[in-house]
C-alpha cells in the first residue's frame, strides 16, 4: 500500500465498547474503524462530506470481503491501512489492513466495492471521467 495519493492511515484504540466478554475485538467494531478509514480516503480521493452533502452523490458500499486472522484485544493501539484497490465504470474497490501499532503481523484483511449514487433517487452513476486518467493503473476492463 504504497501510492500516496489512494492510501489513508488511520489509528484507533481498542476501548470497552470494541469488545466482547472475551475482551476481544467484535467483529462489527472492525467495520466501524474501516468505515472511518474509507470516508478518510474518500475524501482523499475527492469526496468530501461537506461536498456529499451538497451534491447528494454518495459512495455506497455493495459488497465487503473480511478476514479475521488474529484478534485485538482491549487497549491495543491499531492501525488501519486504506488503499483504493481498483477502478472500474461504475464502482471501484478498496482494500484495507489492520495492525497493532509497531507490528507486522496483519490482525484484518477488508476489501469492498462501492458505487456513487445519487440520492435521493438511489440512482447508480458511473464515476468521475477523471478517474479514468488519475487511476488508469487500477482500471479494470469488465470482463
Amino acid at each position: 500500500m504504497n501510492d500516496e495519493n489512494t492510501t489513508i492511515e488511520t489509528r484507533e484504540e481498542v476501548m470497552f465498547f470494541d469488545t466482547d466478554i472475551g475482551g476481544v475485538v467484535h467483529n462489527i467494531a472492525y467495520l466501524r474503524m474501516i468505515e472511518t478509514a474509507r470516508t478518510r480516503l474518500a475524501a482523499k480521493l475527492g469526496m468530501k462530506l461537506r461536498d456529499m452533502a451538497q451534491t447528494q452523490v454518495y459512495p455506497v458500499v455493495v459488497r465487503t470481503e473480511i478476514d479475521y486472522r488474529k484478534p485485538a484485544t482491549l487497549g491495543d493501539e491499531l492501525v488501519i491501512t486504506g488503499r483504493l484497490d481498483s477502478v472500474e465504470r461504475v464502482r471501484f474497490w478498496c482494500a484495507f489492513e489492520v495492525r497493532r501499532a509497531g507490528e507486522e503481523t496483519v490482525l484484518i484483511t477488508c476489501r469492498q466495492s462501492l458505487a456513487l449514487v445519487q440520492m435521493p433517487q438511489g440512482k447508480p452513476m458511473r464515476l468521475p471521467e477523471d478517474w479514468m486518467m488519475k487511476y488508469k493503473h487500477l482500471f479494470l476492463k469488465k470482463r
